[in-house]
């Protein structure tokens, strides 16, 4: 067990202190314990190095908003306790954290095995919405909704005491740690860096999962060199707590086979990544010699676009959908033609990529100027979508309502009586769960 300052992470170590370290990452919403059964197994030839995520069994409550800073929290821990080089198994959330060591730091990852995983995981709109929910209600609703996302129908019923565990480990979660681990997976999306994974790589899923199932690890197949897949089958998401004995067995195998050496034998030297090939040219053929003066070939020119401000739109469109949502962002675009393609590019570059993109205020405060003059234009229309952005953005229905209540007074009642009507329906859409 650890003492966790907040660049760090809660983790414990199972195993001979001289094995090689394989590290097991958690899916979110539960703790170390997913992987107790399979311990007395990998022990024999690995010191296993289990992590729970920030507020997650009773870590503290650091929240990580990206897969990258999850990333660079364990390998600060790893730094700590002077492990260079390890095995990594991951499950989802914990996948997840897996593909950016690969990517980022593949010095350090010996071999890989990605679990119930996905090069992007769902939509981002839809992890904001569990955001919301999870701000609005409560961790209860996700909970009590866990079995059901987690196991098949057959195993919920058959192992009523692991169904009821698994309910407690997310009820027990820090709201505000899951809600920033939503946001991780939200806008987390490697898929055209996947062909740069060197590492072998085990690709494995439960046949029945509905979270992240076989075609989302078939597209990591397809995109890490080398990679191999493997389907458990009667598993859903959580597949080594459903199918702890071929979970296991998989692992077993694959580490026992897939091992990049840290050392090269000959020499003992540490070994590097290899260098990307580059293309062999043919000699240039022979030229007379000079007899005048040699050139000098100039330095490029800068072009000029290069040499002021970046264009605003890009950071624009980043903004706007994860502000207003991929859903709205698409539709606005895709309703646009020749006469109104000029207006979404103007409000795009200039009121996501000039304003909102500014240092100045946070995300929360922008939203909540933004509804009071929308109260006060009387810009009904806007004011459902931006009811909801402010809901992503991280304002309460309680802090909304403090906001309306406040342009009714400066705005007019009459203006707060219709802004409260539409923000009650937007609300109660986008704070109720789903059943």
């Amino acid at each position: 067990m650890s003492e966790t300052p907040s660049n760090t992470l809660q983790y414990r170590f199972d195993g001979p202190e001289e094995a090689p370290v394989l590290i097991l990452g958690p899916s979110l919403g539960t703790t170390w314990h997913m992987w107790d059964r399979q311990i007395p197994e990998l022990t024999k030839q690995w010191r296993v190095f289990r992590f729970d995520l920030p507020g997650h069994g009773g870590a503290p409550a650091y929240p990580a908003g990206s897969v990258s800073e999850l990333a660079t929290r364990l390998l600060a821990t790893l730094e700590g306790l002077g492990v260079q080089r390890f095995g990594y198994a991951g499950c989802a959330l914990g996948g997840a954290v897996g593909i950016e060591l690969a990517l980022r730091h593949p010095e350090r990852l010996a071999s890989l095995a990605l679990i119930a995983a996905s090069p992007r995981f769902g939509t981002a709109d839809e992890f904001r919405q569990r955001g919301v929910i999870v701000r609005t209600n409560g961790l209860d609703p996700i909970a009590r909704s866990a079995p059901e996302r987690w196991f098949t129908g057959g195993f919920a019923a058959a192992q009523p005491a692991i169904t009821e565990w698994a309910v407690q480990m997310v009820r027990t979660t820090d709201p505000g740690c899951y809600i920033a681990s939503c946001e991780a997976l939200a806008s987390f999306d490697v898929r055209p860096e996947l062909g740069r994974v060197g590492v072998p790589t085990l690709v494995l899923v439960g046949s029945d999962d509905q979270v992240t199932g076989p075609a989302e690890a078939r597209t990591l197949v397809a995109g890490i060199p080398d990679a191999r897949l493997a389907v458990v089958p009667g598993a859903s998401h959580l597949v080594p707590v459903e199918q702890p004995g071929a979970v296991t067995d998989l692992l077993v195998r694959h580490f026992s086979t897939a091992w990049q050496p840290v050392f090269e034998t000959s020499t003992g030297q540490n070994a590097l990544p290899a260098a990307a090939l580059k293309p062999v040219l043919s000699p240039a053929p022979p030229q007379p010699p000079q007899t005048g003066p040699v050139a000098e070939i100039a330095p490029l020119a800068v072009p000029p676009q290069a040499q002021g401000r970046p264009d605003p739109y890009d950071a624009g469109i980043k903004v706007r959908r994860e502000v207003l949502g991929d859903a709205h962002v698409d539709r606005a675009l895709a309703q646009a033609d020749e006469f109104s393609g000029d207006f979404q590019e103007f409000i795009t570059r200039y009121a996501w990529g000039e304003i909102w993109d500014r240092p100045g205020l946070d995300r929360r405060t922008r939203s909540c100027v933004t509804l009071t003059a929308l109260v006060a234009g009387g810009h009904l229309d806007e004011l459902a979508f931006h009811t909801r952005a402010a809901l992503r953005n991280g304002l309460t229905p309680g802090e909304i309502k403090e906001v309306l209540l406040q342009a009714a007074v400066y705005c007019g009642v009459p203006a707060a009586n219709s802004a409260f009507k539409v923000a009650q329906q937007v609300i109660r859409e986008e704070t109720t769960p789903q059943e």
